[in-house]
């Protein structure tokens, strides 16, 4: 057994740097440019059919819980301009109706995960042996599984309130204070980047990994997305001067490259499972 297999952080430290390299020579830039515009065209797509799908099943949805629930975990800066435009298109569209345009809606919403999907496999070197009518299901449900978990947490954010005081009513003193006027809805905005990336993880690959085999690019993942945001909402409010370059277009020129980023990190943190399972197969440390 080598020295780099029985020092687990070596083994990682090579493995990363391995993926890095794999990252630019596989066009992980491009992809990642890819993903992120298809990403960009299918968030309108998927607003509407979330609301679409909330209109069907009640006309009193809080659109602005929705609001939260989507864009609660990107910076202040990239998620206002772009609600402002989603507040727009839904101000001027009937979204109370599952008709032919929510089924588009869903459709286009399911190409941007599709992309992610592709991206996926080339990390993982895995061939896809699925059949497209399969892989497209697995977007479309994928599109639709997303939508039920927000209209579960605005349901939750909801109904919380009426529980609380319920439980302050019937328990009265101190102990029921805590849960006067607490909102749940940051629990699913925490919550929805680490389900999101682990079912990335899990469904889209053209093969099952093991939980040991994904767990550290998850992990990677979650870490240098969060480490991103922080660093682009810095960026954005203190140095980018994105008006003066792209006028009107700014707030969705931020929210292109704020989503460009994360397709990046998405495929590296997939790069380097890609990497450490390729040095475990073959039993010997990560070089190049």
């Amino acid at each position: 057994m080598t020295r780099e297999r029985q020092n687990p952080l070596a083994l990682g430290l090579r493995a990363f740097l391995r993926a890095l390299g794999r990252f630019g020579d596989k066009g992980g830039w491009v992809m990642s440019s890819h993903v992120a515009m298809s990403l960009m065209m299918a968030l309108f797509p998927f607003v509407l059919f979330v609301v679409a799908l909330a209109g069907f099943l009640s006309r009193d949805v809080p659109v602005d819980d929705l609001y939260t629930l989507l864009l609660g975990s990107w910076p202040h800066q990239v998620a206002a301009p772009i609600e402002r435009e989603l507040r727009a298109v839904l101000a001027a569209s009937d979204s109370r109706l599952m008709t032919l345009g929510g089924v588009l809606a869903l459709y286009f919403a399911s190409n941007g995960v599709d992309a992610v999907r592709v991206a996926m496999a080339r990390a993982y070197h895995d061939t896809d042996p699925r059949p497209y009518w399969q892989r497209r299901l697995l977007c479309l449900g994928l599109v639709i599984a997303g939508a039920v978990l927000a209209l579960a947490g605005i349901a939750v954010d909801v109904v919380w309130p009426i529980y609380s005081n319920m439980l302050r009513d019937a328990v009265p003193g101190e102990v029921t204070s805590w849960f006067t006027g607490v909102g749940v809805s940051w629990i699913f905005v925490a919550a929805a980047p680490v389900l999101g990336v682990v079912a990335v993880h899990v469904l889209l690959p053209g093969r099952r990994h093991g939980l040991g085999q994904i767990l550290p690019g998850i992990v990677l993942t979650l870490a240098l997305g969060a480490l991103a945001g922080w660093g682009f909402s810095v960026y954005i409010a203190r140095f980018a001067a994105y008006s003066a370059t792209y006028a009107g277009l700014a707030g969705a020129m931020s929210a292109l490259i704020f989503l460009y980023l994360n397709a990046a990190i998405l495929i590296l943190g997939a790069e380097f499972n890609g990497a450490l399972i390729d040095a475990r197969q073959k039993g010997a440390p990560v070089a190049r």
